[in-house]
């Protein structure tokens, strides 16, 4: 990993995994911008959670719109920048997931997925992606621990169905090097060791991948 060249990474994975913590610690580790999801932004997530085929097209079509402005803004960082969670992930998880479940009509999913195919055709893409993996366990003591409250209803099927499409999702990407990391025997947070042996497979993964070219 060379230093003075500018490199653009996506920490990826479900929810409650931990990709903001992570965010927020690689980014103080390594000196890089950080680009954090607008969950608590989301003028719909409640609603979401709640009725899932009523508000699901609007949440997910805030979620792209956030997700533009950040490719945006991070394009124009001469600092190398860490996003948490990438607009593949909202694409191909969530308003897939959404779909398959008959939570999204066929109708909102096609104009989705059309402002989607254009976005992936215009955005450069991430010179790395790290998966943070969990089992449904582990995801559902994660989020009761963070304590938001419209997540604590959240169905453990749900999350296993998008646990399910994640792991399809990293093995057949092919835009950005996916490095997948199993995060249940694994607290970051309270164990320095455990901090650390991220920091350095997320620094060897780097090694392997080629430097965006810098922005200006």
């Amino acid at each position: 990993m060379n230093p003075q060249q500018y490199y653009f990474i996506v920490i990826a994975g479900n929810i409650g995994v931990g990709k903001s913590t992570l965010t927020e610690m690689l980014s103080s580790e390594l000196g890089w911008a950080p680009f954090l999801e607008a969950v608590v932004e989301n003028p719909y997530l409640a609603d979401f959670y709640t009725d899932m085929k009523r508000w699901s097209f609007h949440s997910q079509v805030f979620f792209l719109s956030r997700r533009l402005r950040h490719h945006y803004q991070l394009l124009q960082e001469k600092n190398s920048v860490i996003q948490d969670r990438s607009v593949y992930e909202d694409a191909e998880i969530f308003a897939e997931n959404l779909y398959r479940q008959g939570a999204m009509s066929a109708r909102d999913h096609a104009t989705y997925r059309g402002i989607y195919q254009v976005v992936t055709e215009i955005l450069p893409p991430p010179n790395l992606i790290v998966y943070l993996r969990a089992s449904v366990r582990t995801l559902q003591a994660r989020i009761a621990r963070r304590g938001r409250q419209y997540e604590q209803s959240i169905d453990p099927a749900y999350l296993a169905q998008l646990n399910s499409l994640y792991d399809e999702w990293a093995v057949n990407f092919r835009l950005s090097p996916v490095h997948s990391i199993d995060t249940d025997p694994l607290d970051f947070v309270q164990r320095p060791k455990d901090f650390s042996q991220i920091v350095q497979r997320v620094k060897q993964a780097l090694k392997h991948t080629a430097a965006a070219p810098t922005t200006s």
